[in-house]
C-alpha cells in the first residue's frame, strides 16, 4: 500500500467512526426519553395575579401570512387589559400596508396592539425582539414567528408554569399546517418532530439543557436580561440565549402536548435556507459558548450534551469528506484484496444510519396513531439528510472562518391545503450553483453504484444508493423548482 492509498483509508475510517459515534448517540437519545417519558414537567401552578404577557410577532417580507398570523394572536383565551402585542415589522414590502392595517383593526376592537416598524434590520430577528423589549409592558414575553397560528389556549397552558419562580422558558412543540402537501413537506416534519418529541423531551425531562426555538414559546423577562439579552452575533439568536439563560440558572420547561402549528417550507431552496441558518447559527453558538459550558460548575452528563448538541453540524462537514472517499476506498481495497474489510464498513454504516431509522421510527410511534404508514418516508429522510450535505457544509465552513452573512428568513406562502400553489407567488429564492455543486457528488455515487455492481460489491449498495438518491434529489428538485413553475412537487399520494 502507498502512502497515499494508507492515508486516504486511514481518513475514511476515522471519520467513519465520528459519524457513527454521534450515530449511537442518537440511540442514547431514544434511551433518555424512554427512561424518562412518564417525568411529566414540573406542575404547573396558580399565577395571581395574573400578569401582563406581551406577545411579540417579529416580521419581515411575509404578506402572505401576516394577517393570518395577527388574527390567530388576537384569538388567544387572556384577559384583554392583560395582553399586549407588538408586531415587530422590518419589511421592505406591502407587508407593512397589510401588517399596519391589521393592528388598525385589532385596535379599534379595544386591543392593546401596537405597530413597530424598523428601517435598518440591525441584529435582524434578535435586534427587533430586543427593540420591542425595551418598550414592551410584560412580565412575561410570548413569540410567534409569521408561520405560526398559536392555539387559543396557548397562554392558558404555559403561564401557569412560571409559577416556579426558576422556570425561565416553556416552550411548545411544533405542530405542521401542511405536512400532507408533498414528500418535501411529509420528511420535514418527521424530522421535526423528531426534534422536538425525543430531543426536547429527552433532555428536559432528564435534567439536560435544551434550547428554545425561536417561536412558540414563552420566556420570563427576567431571564432575558439576567442571561445578557439577545445578542446577534450569530444566526440564531434562540440557542444562543437558551444556553446564556441555563447557564445562570434558569429552568426550562418543554411541553410535548400543546401544539403551535406553523408552515413548513414548500421549496428545496427555502428549506435549504432555513436548514444553513440553523447550522451556521449552531456552530457560531458552538464556539462562542462551548468553552464556557465545559468551563461551568455542571454536572459532566449535562457538558456531554451540550457538547453533542452544539457540535453536532460539523457531521455535515464529515459527510462530505466521506462522500468524497468512499469510492478511491472501495477501489483501492477492492484491488489488493482486501474485500473482507467491507465487514468493518457495514457495521459503521449501521450505526451511522440505522440509528437515524430507529429514532424517528420511535418518535413517530409515539405520537401517530398510523406511523407504521409513515415509515415508508424513512429512506428518503435519511437521503435527503445525506443531500443536505453541501448546503450545510458551506454553512459550517463559513461559521468556522467567520463569514458574515445576513440573517435569510424563510419564505412562507400562506399553504395550508393541498390545493394551495405557491409558484406564482414571490419570495422565491434564487440559487443556480448549489445545486448544480449537488448534482455533481450525485452522478458521482451513480458511477459508484455501477462500479460496486460490475464487481458484485453488493454489500455496499444500500449506503451507496443512499447518497445517490439524496445528492440528485436535493439538486435536481432545487433546479426544477427554480425554473419549471407548476407541476414541479412530487405529492405525497405519488409515493
Amino acid at each position: 500500500m502507498t502512502p497515499f492509498e494508507a492515508a486516504i483509508l486511514g481518513t475514511y475510517f476515522f471519520v467513519l467512526i465520528i459519524l457513527a459515534i454521534y450515530g449511537w448517540h442518537r440511540y442514547y437519545l431514544v434511551y433518555l426519553y424512554m427512561k424518562h417519558k412518564d417525568h411529566a414537567p414540573v406542575e404547573p401552578g396558580i399565577v395571581d395575579p395574573l400578569p401582563v404577557v406581551t406577545v411579540q410577532l417579529p416580521i419581515y417580507n411575509e404578506m402572505y401570512v401576516v394577517d393570518r398570523l395577527i388574527q390567530a394572536v388576537s384569538r388567544l383565551e387572556y384577559p384583554r387589559e392583560l395582553l399586549e402585542i407588538q408586531v415587530l415589522d422590518d419589511s421592505t414590502d406591502e407587508t407593512q400596508h397589510i401588517a399596519s392595517r391589521a393592528v388598525e383593526r385589532l385596535a379599534s376592537r379595544g386591543y392593546s396592539i401596537t405597530y413597530h416598524h424598523r428601517a435598518d434590520r440591525l441584529g435582524y430577528k434578535a435586534g427587533a425582539l430586543e427593540a420591542g423589549l425595551n418598550v414592551a409592558n410584560g412580565r412575561f414575553i410570548a413569540i410567534f414567528d409569521a408561520d405560526f397560528m398559536p392555539p387559543p389556549e396557548f397562554l392558558r397552558q404555559t403561564i401557569p408554569y412560571f409559577a416556579n419562580d426558576k422556570v425561565g422558558m416553556v416552550q411548545a412543540r411544533w405542530g405542521h399546517l401542511n405536512q400532507d402537501y408533498s414528500l418535501l413537506t411529509k420528511i420535514e416534519a418527521i424530522l421535526l418532530d423528531g426534534h422536538f418529541v425525543l430531543e426536547h423531551g429527552g433532555r428536559n425531562r432528564s435534567g439536560l439543557f435544551f434550547n428554545f426555538n425561536g417561536t412558540a414559546g414563552v420566556w420570563r423577562r427576567e431571564a432575558i436580561a439576567a442571561a445578557g439579552g439577545w445578542q446577534h452575533d450569530t444566526l440564531t439568536e434562540d440557542l444562543d440565549l437558551s444556553y446564556r439563560a441555563q447557564l445562570v440558572g434558569w429552568q426550562f420547561v418543554f411541553l410535548p402536548d400543546l401544539l403551535s402549528p406553523a408552515e413548513i417550507p414548500v421549496e428545496m431552496n427555502a428549506f435549504k435556507s432555513q436548514q444553513h441558518r440553523w447550522a451556521k447559527g449552531s456552530i457560531q453558538t458552538c464556539r462562542k459558548l462551548l468553552p464556557r459550558i465545559l468551563r461551568a460548575n455542571l454536572p459532566l452528563k449535562v457538558k456531554a450534551e451540550a457538547f453533542f448538541h452544539l457540535t453536532a453540524n460539523f457531521n455535515y462537514l464529515l459527510m462530505s469528506i466521506l462522500s468524497v472517499l468512499m469510492f478511491p476506498s472501495m477501489v483501492i481495497r477492492y484491488n489488493m484484496g482486501w474485500y473482507e474489510m467491507l465487514l468493518i464498513d457495514v457495521p459503521l454504516f449501521c450505526a451511522a444510519t440505522l440509528s437515524v431509522s430507529n429514532f424517528y421510527v420511535v418518535c413517530q410511534r409515539e405520537i401517530y396513531k398510523d406511523w407504521v404508514a409513515r415509515l415508508k418516508y424513512l429512506p428518503f429522510l435519511m437521503s435527503i439528510g445525506i443531500g443536505l450535505a453541501v448546503n450545510n457544509t458551506r454553512a459550517v465552513l463559513e461559521a468556522i472562518f467567520d463569514k458574515p452573512s445576513e440573517f435569510t428568513r424563510t419564505p412562507k406562502y400562506g399553504i395550508e391545503r393541498d390545493s394551495d400553489e405557491w409558484v406564482t407567488k414571490r419570495y422565491r429564492q434564487s440559487v443556480l450553483v448549489q445545486p448544480i455543486i449537488e448534482l455533481s457528488p450525485g452522478l458521482y455515487f451513480t458511477m459508484t453504484v455501477f462500479y460496486a455492481l460490475a464487481n458484485q460489491i453488493y454489500g455496499t449498495l444500500p449506503f451507496l444508493i443512499l447518497f445517490q438518491i439524496g445528492f440528485l434529489y436535493t439538486g435536481l428538485l432545487s433546479v426544477v423548482q427554480q425554473f419549471s413553475g407548476d407541476g414541479v412537487v412530487l405529492k405525497t399520494s405519488e409515493v
